[in-house]
């Protein structure tokens, strides 16, 4: 069947109501995973970004950048370490983890964004005192970060001026001169909090929340905080998915009206999510 002029005039009075809602509103959109490496992906993700900045929407861009610092150390010699799913990052690592994100994919970004029709500015947590950090665990992961204090005033300042703010997620250190490497979930988490955003998105690997992994048809699409718990000790929310929810909870206990788990991999999904009846990821409230 083919898609009508009628069937495109009705996504756009579908979107209208969800436009007129958001519109004036902060969201903070973590993004990373499939969506940064594939071209196609990365194309839609960024058209997503101009054209809801472009209907009023106060959109924020936190981004990771895992694959691409693997790809340098890699490139120097230097293999990649984990402990319990965070990158160890050691004083080299360090080096690197701030030259690449706060550098290359950093600037990358806004560039796309800016050829695209947006109007993009680059920010990474060192700026104006965004992101303050000290030692996660006593130093487990050396030098990842645990923020301890958030100054959101050159992202408010940026988004006044009219602009998409793209933030790098590197801290400064209070107990070190130097920076701390920061989980760009949990900056997304604090920055939406801090910002006082409608809401938080984060762009996974995966569809959501499953009941079942192996199937993703048993997609959890609303999640109240309340069931939170219990899922846990079931081992519905389990592996990489903790520390998701733990940020999406964390948010929401604070203020942001909701917190999405949103699949990366679903070409247009932000404005599947936000303009339309359909959502497709899991949503937490309070």
């Amino acid at each position: 069947m083919s898609f009508s002029e009628i069937d495109r005039a009705n996504v756009l009075a579908e979107a209208l109501p969800y436009i007129q809602k958001y519109t004036g509103k902060t969201i903070v959109v973590k993004y990373g995973g499939n969506a940064m490496v594939s071209d196609a992906l990365r194309q839609a993700v960024i058209s997503d970004i101009i054209l809801l900045h472009l209907v009023g929407i106060h959109v924020v861009v936190v981004h990771g950048g895992g694959p691409e610092i693997s790809e340098m150390l890699k490139k120097l010699g230097k293999e990649s370490k984990f402990v319990d799913g965070l990158r160890y990052t050691d004083e080299e690592t360090m080096d690197v983890v701030q030259q690449v994100l706060c550098g290359r994919v950093n600037k990358n970004l806004v560039s796309t964004l800016n050829r695209l029709g947006g109007r993009a500015v680059g920010l990474c947590g060192l700026d104006a005192g965004l992101l303050s950090a000290r030692a996660l665990d006593g130093g487990k992961y050396g030098l990842v970060g645990e923020i301890t204090h958030m100054d959101p005033a050159a992202v408010t300042n940026a988004l006044d001026q009219g602009f998409i703010p793209v933030v790098a997620t590197v801290a400064q250190g209070e107990d070190r001169e130097g920076a701390y490497n920061i989980n760009a979930d949990t900056a997304a988490a604090k920055l939406a909090v801090a910002l006082g955003a409608e809401k938080l998105i984060l762009l996974t690997d995966v569809r959501g929340l499953l009941r079942d992994p192996n199937d993703e048809s048993t997609l959890i699409p609303e999640l109240q905080l309340s069931s939170v718990p219990a899922l846990v000790r079931e081992g519905v929310i389990s592996g990489g998915m903790i520390p998701k929810i733990e940020c999406c909870v964390e948010s929401v206990r604070s203020g942001v009206a909701s917190a999405i788990i949103l699949d990366g991999r679903v070409p247009h999904s932000l404005l599947i999510e936000l303009l339309s009846d359909e959502g497709i990821g899991t949503m937490l409230v309070n």
